[in-house]
């Protein structure tokens, strides 16, 4: 009979806490984190409070601060660029890729269920399920092309990715999700998924780039 998964030790339910919290922007930008704050809200001491938030520093999410707590840290503009960039090379060689040479996966059901799910988050207000499964979209492309250096490369920018992808799903005001922007990326999607699914590259790489333009427009206007 097999073992019932162990439960997670202290400071990795931090660590998830903590995470989530950055991510989802319950937790901006400059906020200081207080370990006693943090060790009360999940339940443990400060020792695997302060374990976590190396774990986070290690990441570039927060930096600590002696005898202060740990800062969050913002998307810088250098850090934005740079992750733009990657984006657009390897997923515009992914999605020539998959349209050159069979790919490693039956891609179309793949990409239908993660934008229902994109859907289904949309419908439901939930920005943290929205943005994750907008992520797994394009790592779903990005993994069919089967090569597994690219895709290694690409799932390290997931936490970068994550915390953009919730700034760009923002208004103007960067404090509230605005609902018209969440429409419009579902339908830049669609498009990338009708071109795969027409088998045109050159659609496929141009709905790819204007995606991702949109995308790095929005953010750049971001406070």
């Amino acid at each position: 009979m097999a073992r019932p998964p162990a439960a997670p030790s202290a400071a990795d339910r931090a660590y998830a806490y903590v995470k989530g919290e950055i991510l989802a922007r319950r937790f901006t930008p400059h906020d200081l984190l207080s370990e006693g704050q943090l060790a009360d809200a999940v339940g443990a001491s400060r020792t695997p409070v302060r374990e976590a938030l190396l774990r986070l520093q290690g990441e570039g999410l927060v930096r600590l601060l002696p005898k202060r707590g740990a800062l969050v840290l913002p998307v810088t503009v250098d850090e934005m660029a740079d992750v733009m960039e990657t984006r657009r090379l390897v997923e515009s060689f992914a999605a020539r890729k998959v349209l050159t040479r069979p790919p490693s996966v039956d891609l179309e059901p793949v990409l239908d269920s993660h934008l229902e799910a994109m859907r289904s988050a949309m419908q439901s207000h939930d920005v943290a399920a929205y943005v994750q499964a907008d992520r797994d979209f394009h790592l779903a492309i990005v993994a069919a092309t089967g090569n597994e250096i690219i895709t290694s490369l690409y799932r390290s920018l997931r936490e970068r990715q994550l915390r953009m992808g919730t700034v760009n799903l923002l208004d103007g005001t960067g404090t509230h999700v605005d609902p018209g922007r969440m429409r419009s990326t579902l339908a830049e999607h669609e498009r990338i998924r009708d071109a795969l699914r027409a088998g045109r590259a050159d659609a496929v790489v141009k709905a790819v780039a204007a995606h991702l333009d949109h995308a790095e427009s929005t953010l750049a206007r971001r406070p």
